[in-house]
């Protein structure tokens, strides 16, 4: 499983993991409680494999970040996305001291910081280096 299978669905909380697709949609696993669930084709649907952060040089892939976050944390679960705006903001600065304080909000960097959580609790993270290694 890679991040291309970690899905966000608008509206919903967590992250969901894919398990079919058919012509009216998506079936989903939550990561949260391990639900099963029909999405609609109609849904805001985003692979955590194509979302990047802004830095003022590019894009940088979530993969990348959550390996920096990895990093930062040794593995381990971040500060709450519940945090302050100011911490979250030092922590992120702390994992891509580049990014981009203009396009990045706030509400960016907390659903980054939850969904890292989420992986992690989930012993997920070490799909970033398998997904690494099959490039």
């Amino acid at each position: 499983m890679g991040l291309r299978t970690v899905l966000s669905v608008a509206g919903k909380p967590g992250l969901f993991k894919l398990i079919a697709q058919n012509k009216g949609g998506v079936v989903v696993e939550s990561l949260l409680d391990g639900k099963r669930t029909s999405i609609p084709a109609t849904a805001n649907v985003s692979s955590l494999g194509d979302i990047a952060i802004y830095t003022y040089e590019e894009e940088v892939p979530l993969r990348d970040v959550f390996k920096a976050m990895a990093a930062v944390t040794e593995g381990k679960q971040a500060l709450s996305h519940k945090s302050s705006k100011n911490e979250l903001e030092d922590f992120f600065g702390e994992v891509l001291p580049k990014f981009d304080q203009e396009r990045v909000y706030a509400s960016d960097i907390k659903k980054v910081v939850q969904w890292f959580n989420i992986l992690v609790k989930n012993d997920l993270l070490a799909m970033l280096d398998e997904e690494e290694a099959a490039e």
